[in-house]
């Protein structure tokens, strides 16, 4: 099943449902009016909403066009956004680059962070920044949006609570980290708003490619019409969706529609490229001594999709142009 928030006036906008094809949705106010609401209520929502997907893909039902640019982020706001960092190759390399080793407790014990979710971006929203030599970047990753976790749930039972997968753009500025970080107690200025893809899929509409809690797909970036990365966001994934689930679950229940993010994806492979600027620059720094790749400009453009194995795009796609703020 594919489901959308379509922009309102209201901050929530309205939940509706997508054809597998991404062409059509209809509106499911009967069922749920937001995305939020059907998650609080999924047990009995989830049945109705894939009975309406269903018809929707046999045309059945009544629908309207779907404009991927009027699609706000499926949660325009989440009771709480975790991002974790699940692909040691980049944790490795910008640790590499600034001759720092790697601890033994970063195999088995997952980094996580708490972001802002108030203000989450849709697929097509730009990237509002102040100014240029802040160090713009992209990060491109997959995500989950669970129903209510009990606290401290096993890794076991942690993947029946994802319930919705989605593409993120997490956005960094890259300049303001480090300040920030010597002060021992987080991202802040670092972190703005992240974007969402247009779509959030449930798990059972991956096929194959879903397996052990990660999707096993290439993500696809591409930075002014360029393709910038092509890494397989399974290959090496450290730590599945149920282990940062449980993790973030250790001393906390987590609310229906919470997002977990899995990080800047990365492989080992550099052939496959990068899904975020700063591992090519770290890549420059090892190699070359010096970093040689910029960060984001004003009126840069990213693109981030992922394709199934016929080509057809699964969530739609990320694109955002990088603008100063209004």
């Amino acid at each position: 099943m594919k489901l959308a928030t379509l922009k309102t006036a209201g901050r929530d906008g309205i939940l509706v449902v997508v054809n597998r094809e991404l062409t059509k949705v209809k509106p499911v106010p009967d069922i749920a009016l937001t995305l939020q609401a059907a998650l609080d209520a999924w047990i009995e929502a989830e049945p109705q909403l894939q009975r309406v997907y269903q018809a929707l893909n046999e045309g059945e039902c009544e629908f309207i066009p779907f404009d991927t640019c009027q699609a706000a982020a499926p949660l325009p706001r989440a009771y709480q956004w975790l991002d974790g960092s699940a692909y040691l190759s980049h944790v490795e390399l910008v640790r590499k680059a600034r001759g720092v080793d790697m601890p033994s407790s970063l195999f088995d014990d997952p980094l996580m962070y708490q972001g802002a979710s108030d203000n989450m971006l849709g697929a097509c929203d730009p990237i509002e920044v102040a100014r240029e030599d802040w160090g713009i970047d992209f990060e491109a990753e997959v995500g989950v949006i669970t129903d209510d976790v009990e606290y401290g749930i096993s890794i076991k039972d942690a993947a029946a609570h994802i319930k919705l997968v989605v593409l993120i753009n997490d956005v960094s500025l890259r300049n303001l980290i480090p300040d920030e970080l010597a002060k021992g107690f987080g991202f802040l200025h670092g972190k703005p708003a992240s974007a969402f893809s247009p779509v959030a899929v449930t798990p059972d509409e991956l096929g194959a490619a879903w397996e052990d809690s990660k999707l096993h797909l290439p993500l696809k970036v591409y930075w002014n019409g360029q393709l910038f990365g092509n890494a397989n966001a399974g290959a090496d994934m450290q730590f599945s969706f149920a282990r940062l689930i449980h993790h973030a679950a250790k001393s906390r229940k987590l609310a229906a529609g919470t997002i977990i993010g899995s990080g800047t994806v990365s492989n080992y492979d550099s052939t496959k490229g990068y899904s975020c600027i700063v591992e090519k620059r770290v890549v420059e720094i090892i190699e070359t001594g010096a970093a040689i790749t910029e960060y984001l400009r004003f009126g840069d453009k990213v693109r981030v999709e992922m394709l199934d194995g016929q080509g057809n795009s699964i969530f739609g796609a990320i694109e955002q142009e990088v603008s100063p703020c209004r």
